[in-house]
């Protein structure tokens, strides 16, 4: 029985170890934090491990772990209907909220969600849960794409649905169809799902055979290039939970499908050196000294290796794919974009992404808004509501939402 409380204040000590992660006083909520992160990192850890005995791939393991208890059915209620079905081959979620009783026509969101082109669902609760909200407070058509995932997919695959059924939607039968109006359509999506907004809205200037053009893009803590691992957010915030620069790193490799042999080398822009000719050029359009505000820059210092690993080049040749990387598109498809919406936050290893986007947008012409949260965290938007309600995600909903009814 003596060994009981020896037992109890180990396991104790363990939990809190585990649990404890020193963080900013700035952030929203600490400690409520490090417990979210104990949580996804308890799962990380628990996918990893059957990886490792073979029992499946860590991916699946996690998105099964994630998705068991949080996939919904298309539930309607009173004022909002909700429906699965399938554009071009894509599966969508669509949710549509009372006709007018005037018969006018509809503002419509194309959403894509996040989770590194690997995890998340158009009918996992917290996304479900966000584009209900978005819908009924926008009183906007909210079409939630369900694209397919890493590791059954790889790039650029999940860009190849998400631009099929945002092409699908755009078809003058489809917008007749759910009462859409053409002029006012909006592309957005989180983290990953920013991503392939931003792509899909490139690719869209470029289609000559799509006659309907979007109103707006709206992109969440955008990931939006894979040539630098160290501008300033990435090395101010490598370690910060929900999604660390290695993680990043990691997500990216799997998209591309690259192995993670290459990642340790990636985090030191081994990969983008200056011996490597064909990503020097590309480095310049993400020129972060020019880009960002010397709030943001503080002391940091550009990382460019003299010599670095071309083998990561060969072996992972679409970083070099402006589809993959939005942010390094030349100028000439910046200037065709629509009006945009880019929300960042402080603790967010992707914060100079979207911050180098909307600089270079609004360089092209672009009008654009960029909101920064500066207690914010990466994906703090889905936690909105009871169990893990965050103030800073409250807000960057309400901010969100609140541009899109004013904009639309």
């Amino acid at each position: 029985m003596r060994a009981l409380p020896a037992l109890i204040t180990a396991l104790t000590a363990l939990g809190a170890y585990y649990v404890y992660t020193p963080l900013p006083s700035t952030l929203s909520e600490p400690w409520k934090l490090m417990l979210l992160d104990a949580t996804f990192r308890c799962a990380q850890d628990l996918s990893n491990l059957a990886h490792y005995f073979g029992l499946s791939h860590h991916l699946r393991v996690l998105n099964f772990v994630s998705n068991y208890f949080d996939q919904l059915d298309p539930v309607s209620s009173a004022h909002l209907k909700v429906t699965d079905t399938v554009f071009d081959g894509v599966q969508v979620r669509i949710f549509e909220p009372d006709a007018e009783l005037d018969g006018s026509l509809k503002r419509a969101i194309i959403y894509i969600h996040g989770g590194g082109w690997a995890l998340g669902s158009a009918r996992a609760r917290s996304y479900d849960t966000l584009c209900r909200r978005i819908s009924e407070d926008v009183n906007a058509i909210v079409v939630s794409i369900e694209y397919r995932l890493v590791p059954n997919v790889h790039f650029p695959e999940q860009l190849n649905d998400v631009y099929a059924a945002t092409k699908y939607i755009l078809l003058p039968e489809v917008l007749a169809k759910y009462s859409i109006d053409p002029e006012r359509i909006a592309v957005s999506g989180d983290s990953a799902g920013g991503n392939l907004a931003a792509a899909v809205c490139q690719q869209l200037t470029q289609d000559t055979s799509v006659t309907t053009k979007v109103k707006l893009q709206a992109l969440i803590y955008p990931v939006l290039q894979i040539l630098d691992f160290n501008t300033p957010s990435y090395q101010q915030n490598t370690d910060m939970p929900i999604l660390s620069g290695f993680v990043m790193i990691k997500f990216w490799l799997d998209y591309l499908n690259g192995s993670h042999d290459f990642a340790h080398a990636m985090l030191v822009n081994n990969h983008t050196s200056l011996d490597i000719s064909e990503t020097v050029a590309l480095r310049e359009r993400l020129n972060w000294d020019s880009l960002l505000p010397p709030s943001f820059k503080k002391k940091y210092k550009p990382v460019f290796q003299s010599v670095g690993s071309p083998s990561v080049v060969h072996g992972v040749p679409a970083l070099l794919d402006i589809r993959a990387s939005p942010l390094i598109a030349h100028k000439e498809i910046l200037q065709k974009l629509p009006k945009t919406y880019v929300l960042t936050c402080e603790h967010d290893v992707l914060r100079d992404d979207g911050t180098m986007y909307a600089k270079r947008l609004e360089e092209a012409g672009v009008d654009v808004t960029h909101d920064h949260y500066e207690d914010g965290f990466h994906g703090c938007m889905l936690f909105a509501a009871w169990p893990t309600y965050f103030s800073a995600g409250a807000r960057t909903r309400e901010g969100y939402i609140n541009w899109l009814k004013e904009n639309l």
